[in-house]
């Protein structure tokens, strides 16, 4: 398994956001985390991504123990994440904005920097050539000289993703990827995560769409009032009464 949560709980004073929850992602996979609002998705988010800290509980990641670890150390540890909202340097190009994410966990040092040593020259050539065959992944590479706040909705949420995959991660945590997508563009950006996948990329997802949940993801775990009610793959989730009582109602979440 390349992800671990072991009894993760969160509490933030009285409420218990999350509640003793256990879930392994396997490398290679689309795991999808669903539940109504105020489940606790983006509070486990939040933990995995070190943004808060554990109640109780730990989370390894590649068989290490990263429950106390700060977010930037994460990061650099392979595990990287997009937000519901885009988080951009809105007046950098779409290159820069790249870039700035490929620099993560490179060597630093003024001297070298300063001087533009050879080994400096070469990284700084290495991540330029990364950035944009992470544009071009996402197809924005056209788009690379334009500055990013002046992107359509869907081309920010396409450089997020392309922002997230320049960090180098092995593991790809989105934030309702496919929020604020016409059908069309939906259909796009589930293509360009299946694409990843097979390109060996580990995706871990919350999303409300159900049908591309249910079409997409290889297992899905439900949260509910912060607990772990069902885990599974999409046909069990379907047919699991405690999802549909909790989450899915009468909706028809056929793929």
């Amino acid at each position: 398994m390349l992800l671990e949560l072991r009894d993760v709980g969160k509490r933030f004073g009285g409420l218990q956001a999350v509640a003793a929850v256990s879930m392994t992602v396997t490398a290679g996979t689309i795991h999808g985390l669903i539940g109504p609002n105020g489940a606790g998705k983006s509070t486990v988010f939040n933990l995995i991504t070190g943004v808060l800290p554990l109640t109780s509980g730990e989370i390894r990641f590649k068989g290490e123990r990263i429950s106390t670890l700060r977010p930037s150390e994460i990061c650099r540890r392979g595990i990287a994440r997009t937000f519901q909202a885009t988080t951009l340097f809105r007046e950098f190009t779409v290159l820069d904005n790249v870039m700035a994410a490929s620099h993560l966990g490179a060597e630093r040092g003024f001297v070298r920097t300063l001087l533009a040593t050879t080994a400096y020259r070469v990284r700084e050539a290495a991540a330029l050539a990364r950035a944009r065959d992470v544009l071009g992944a996402v197809r924005l590479l056209d788009a690379a000289g334009l500055r990013a706040g002046a992107l359509p909705h869907r081309d920010q949420r396409a450089l997020s993703l392309a922002m997230v995959l320049a960090t180098g991660a092995d593991l790809v945590i989105l934030d309702e990827p496919l929020a604020g997508l016409t059908t069309q563009e939906s259909e796009d950006a589930m293509t360009a995560l299946r694409a990843l996948r097979a390109g060996g990329k580990t995706i871990l997802l919350v999303e409300h769409d159900m049908r591309a949940v249910m079409g997409l993801c290889d297992v899905i775990t439900v949260l509910d009032h912060g607990v772990r009610i069902a885990e599974g793959m999409p046909r069990d989730i379907q047919a699991n009464p405690a999802v549909i009582e909790a989450y899915l109602g009468a909706e028809d979440t056929r793929a």
